[in-house]
């Protein structure tokens, strides 16, 4: 059987791209951008099964707000086994009369000054807490601000191998935006690589 074959047009017409695959072009380059600091979101969804079976070896409380400190204090009594790590809070004439008050030993109160935002919260200390061989840690700090502060302590914590579970009590604030989350993931990474955090907060 013979085979036929139409005659190619002497003016073929431009080949345009579809709008379509333009489109998903960007979407994908976008998802490329912003996945770095998302990962560590999705990864936080493994961990809440993970959680069940965490028993942490320290209390780990980020300073910056009179609140965290007093239900921080409140959560040491039930815990009276575990050293309490606050980072970045109030003076530590306050930070004493508060645990004390509570009935926390001041042999179980670390105090450090290091941090100037959330993200330092967590650089500052993760050496230290791998060198004293703490691989879990219950993470305390108000709800609206758990999110990004779990998103961080993932990268910087995760890279040492040191295991976050979250206690949050209620701050009646809406969540922080998601921007701030995304920001603080691009400079965990950046202190992942580099070793450098910055300081925004």
């Amino acid at each position: 059987m013979a085979n036929y074959t139409l005659p190619r047009s002497s003016h073929s017409a431009p080949v345009r791209k579809h709008p379509r695959r333009r489109h998903r072009w960007q979407l994908w380059k976008l998802l490329v951008l912003i996945s770095p600091p998302l990962l560590p979101i999705g990864w936080i969804g493994y961990r809440e099964v993970e959680n069940t079976w965490i028993k942490p070896q320290a209390i780990f409380v980020l300073g910056g707000e009179e609140e965290r400190e007093i239900f921080a204090a409140k959560f040491a009594h039930t815990h009276p086994n575990l050293p309490v790590w606050i980072s970045g809070g109030a003076p530590p004439e306050y930070a004493k009369r508060v645990f004390k008050k509570a009935g926390v030993s001041a042999n179980n109160l670390h105090l450090d000054y290091q941090a100037i935002d959330t993200v330092t919260n967590f650089t500052t200390l993760v050496d230290r807490f791998q060198s004293k061989g703490i691989t879990s840690v219950y993470l305390v700090t108000s709800d609206d601000h758990m999110q990004r502060a779990r998103v961080i302590g993932e990268v910087v914590f995760g890279s040492r191998g040191i295991k976050v579970k979250p206690i949050t009590f209620s701050s009646s604030r809406p969540s922080e935006p998601i921007q701030k989350t995304v920001r603080d993931g691009f400079r965990s990474l950046f202190w992942l690589t580099t070793g450098y955090a910055g300081g925004k907060r």
